[in-house]
C-alpha cells in the first residue's frame, strides 16, 4: 500500500529547476549563494568554495557556467526544433538579456530533463559533474517508461542512491532540499503502483473525464478504466466489425476500408495518408532500379522466389560467399524474377504485376502520416518551427546483426503497378548518414548516439517502405569547438499511439465455443410443487431428506426390485 503517492511530474520539474538554475547561476533561483558559502565549511570540507580574503569574493564553482557559455547555451535552446506534437516552442522561454529561461511548463521541464540536459552540458561541464547529471536524466527517463520490469526497478533503487551521493560531493548542502531526496522513493512506488503515467498529474486529459464534480477521483478512475478497456478490447475485433467511432490521437491514422482480397500483398495495403496534394514526376533510371529492387527484397510474399534464386546461385557458383549472394540479390534478382514470371505460371495477379515493375510516373508528396508520426521532407519543413524530416530504420551492412541507419527525408513517392486491380505502395527517399565508426559514434556508458552530418552513406540505396520508418530528431551541440561542429546528437521518438505488446498474444476469452445441446427427458409423473393454500412451510422445499445410516439409502438395484414387486401386485 502506498502511503503517499509522490507526483513524479512535480518532483522531476523541481529537480530540473534546481539543477538548471544552479548551473546557470540565475540570481534568486540558484542554490549556490553567499549565505550558503558562509556556512559551507562549517558543515563540510570544501576549500575550493571557501571565501578568498585576498580578493574579497567567493571563487567560481566547477559546476557554474561563465557568461559566454550561458550565452551559447541559451542561443542553442532558442534555435532548437522538435517533431510535431513532442514539446512546445522552447525558444519563447529564453531571455537572452538576463541569461535565463522563464515560463517553462511542467512538460517542457520533463522533455528538457530527459532529452536535452545531457546534450546541453556535455561540452560545458567537467566530466565529474556532467556524468552524475546525465545519470539522473537517464534515471527519470527509465522511470517514466510505459513498461517497467521489476528487475530494472530494483537496479534503479540502487542507482539513484549512488547518483545522489555523487551530486552531494559536487553541489553545496543548500542544494539538497526535500525535493532532491524524493527520487529515492520513486522506484519503490513504481513497484507497488505500476507505471507513473497512471499516477502523475498531467490533468488536462483527465479533467475532461469528470462528470460528477462531487466525486472527482471516482469519475477520473472510471472514465480512464472505460477508455483502457475499450482500447484493448478493440484489438480482438475483426476488420469491419461495427464499433462506435473513437477520436484518433495526434498524427494517428486508420484505414476503415475492409479489404477482402486474400491475394493482395502486404506492401500494397494502405498504412498511412499523405500530406497535401500530389504532383506527378518521372523516376530517373537509378531511382527506378533502386526502388524496384528494394520493394522486391522487402516483400515477404515472394520469399519463396528469392530462395529459388539463391539455390540457383549456389548451383552455378558453388563457392559463392554470403556477401556475394547479397550483392547478386540487389543487382540481378529483379531481372531474374521478371524472366521467371514470363516463363512460369503465377496464380497471384499481384505477384505477376510486381515482377513487371512499377510505372515510370510516380506521385510526389511533401509529407506523410504513418506509424503515429508526421513526416515532412527537408525542403518543405525547413522554414517551420518543427523538425519532421529525421528518419531511422533497421538495416545491416552485409552482417547478421542489425544496426540503426539515420537519415534525412528528401521525398515521398507513391508508386503504381500496371494492370488491374489498382496497386500502390509508398516509399521514402532519404539521404543516409555514414553508419560506420567514421560517421557515427555511441557513448559507451550512456548510449548517446552522434552522427556526422557531413559524411554520407557511400552506397546508393535511398528508399525504404513508409511502414518501416521510425522518427528521430537531430540536435547540434551548443559548444563552438571544432570537433563538435559537424556532429549531431540523435534523439529517437516514440509515437503516442504505440503500445508495448508481448511477443505472444493470449487468445481472447470471448471466442465462440460450440457447446453441446442439453438433452431434456420429460418426466410424465412429475409433481407440481405449488401450494395454493400456503399452508406448507417453505423449508420443506429446500431441506434434504434425513438419512440416519448410509445402509438405509436404497441403491439402484433396490429401486428396480421395488418397481418389479409393484408390477407383480398389479
Amino acid at each position: 500500500m502506498i502511503r503517499h503517492n509522490l507526483d513524479v511530474m512535480h518532483t522531476e520539474k523541481n529537480v530540473f529547476d534546481n539543477i538548471f538554475n544552479t548551473v546557470l547561476n540565475v540570481p534568486g533561483k540558484t542554490k549556490d549563494h553567499a549565505k550558503s558559502r558562509e556556512e559551507l565549511n562549517d558543515i563540510c570540507n570544501r576549500p575550493d568554495l571557501a571565501f578568498n580574503p585576498s580578493t574579497g569574493q567567493y571563487p567560481k564553482a566547477i559546476y557554474a557556467l561563465d557568461k559566454n557559455a550561458k550565452q551559447a547555451l541559451l542561443e542553442w535552446v532558442k534555435e532548437l526544433k522538435f517533431p510535431d506534437g513532442h514539446v512546445s516552442n522552447l525558444g519563447r522561454c529564453v531571455d537572452l538579456k538576463k541569461l535565463k529561461m522563464n515560463g517553462m511548463k511542467s512538460h517542457d521541464c520533463h522533455v528538457f530533463m530527459q532529452r536535452l540536459l545531457p546534450i546541453a552540458f556535455r561540452e560545458f561541464l567537467h566530466p565529474s559533474v556532467w556524468e552524475p547529471i546525465t545519470e539522473l536524466s537517464i534515471f527519470f527517463k527509465d522511470l517514466t517508461c510505459t513498461t517497467l520490469k521489476e528487475d530494472d526497478l530494483i537496479e534503479m533503487e540502487k542507482d539513484i542512491a549512488k547518483i545522489l551521493c555523487k551530486l552531494e560531493r559536487i553541489f553545496p548542502p543548500s542544494f539538497f532540499d526535500s525535493m532532491e531526496h524524493l527520487p529515492i522513493h520513486l522506484p519503490y512506488e513504481a513497484k507497488l503502483a505500476g507505471p507513473v503515467q497512471y499516477r502523475w498529474i498531467y490533468l488536462r486529459k483527465l479533467k475532461r473525464k469528470v462528470t460528477n464534480k462531487a466525486k472527482v477521483e471516482g469519475s477520473i478512475a472510471t472514465g480512464y478504466l472505460y477508455e483502457e478497456i475499450a482500447k484493448f478490447a478493440s484489438f480482438y475485433f475483426n476488420d469491419g466489425d461495427p464499433t462506435l467511432p473513437d477520436r484518433l490521437q495526434r498524427n494517428e491514422t486508420r484505414d476503415d476500408v475492409v479489404d477482402d482480397d486474400v491475394d493482395r500483398l502486404s506492401i500494397f495495403k494502405p498504412n498511412g495518408r499523405p500530406i497535401g496534394a500530389s504532383k506527378k514526376r518521372s523516376l530517373e533510371e537509378d531511382e527506378y532500379t533502386a526502388a524496384h529492387s528494394y520493394i522486391l527484397l522487402n516483400c515477404p510474399e515472394i520469399e519463396h522466389y528469392k530462395d529459388l534464386y539463391v539455390d540457383e546461385l549456389y548451383e552455378i557458383i558453388p563457392g559463392i560467399t554470403q556477401v556475394q549472394v547479397e550483392v547478386k540479390l540487389e543487382t540481378e534478382f529483379a531481372s531474374w524474377f521478371e524472366r521467371y514470371a514470363q516463363t512460369n505460371y503465377i496464380s497471384n495477379p499481384y505477384i505477376s504485376s510486381l515482377a513487371k515493375g512499377p510505372l515510370r510516373q510516380a506521385n510526389h508528396f511533401q509529407g506523410y502520416f504513418v506509424n503515429g508520426f508526421k513526416f515532412q521532407t527537408k525542403a518543405y519543413g525547413e522554414n517551420q518551427l518543427t523538425m519532421n524530416s529525421g528518419v531511422c530504420v533497421k538495416g545491416s551492412l552485409y552482417a547478421p546483426t542489425e544496426s540503426d541507419f539515420y537519415g534525412i527525408l528528401t521525398d515521398v513517392l507513391e508508386l503504381e503497378y500496371p494492370a488491374l486491380p489498382i496497386k500502390r505502395t509508398v516509399l521514402f527517399k532519404c539521404n543516409w548518414f555514414d553508419p560506420t565508426d567514421r560517421g557515427m559514434s555511441v557513448h559507451p556508458r550512456y548510449n548517446i548516439v552522434d552522427v556526422n552530418h557531413k559524411r554520407k552513406y557511400g552506397k546508393y540505396e535511398p528508399f525504404i517502405l513508409a511502414g518501416q520508418s521510425g522518427q528521430v530528431h537531430y540536435c547540434t551541440y551548443p559548444s563552438k569547438k571544432k570537433d563538435k561542429v559537424n556532429w549531431w546528437t540523435v534523439c529517437k521518438m516514440r509515437a503516442r499511439s504505440e503500445i508495448d505488446m508481448p511477443d505472444s498474444i493470449t487468445p481472447a476469452f470471448q471466442e465462440d465455443i460450440i457447446e453441446q445441446p442439453l438433452n431434456v427427458i420429460p418426466d410424465d409423473g412429475s409433481r407440481i410443487l405449488v401450494d395454493p393454500v400456503g399452508e406448507v412451510e417453505t423449508d420443506v422445499f429446500f431441506a434434504p431428506p434425513e438419512v440416519e445410516d448410509e445402509e438405509q439409502v436404497p441403491s439402484i438395484s433396490d429401486e428396480e426390485d421395488i418397481l418389479e414387486d409393484d408390477n407383480d401386485d398389479d
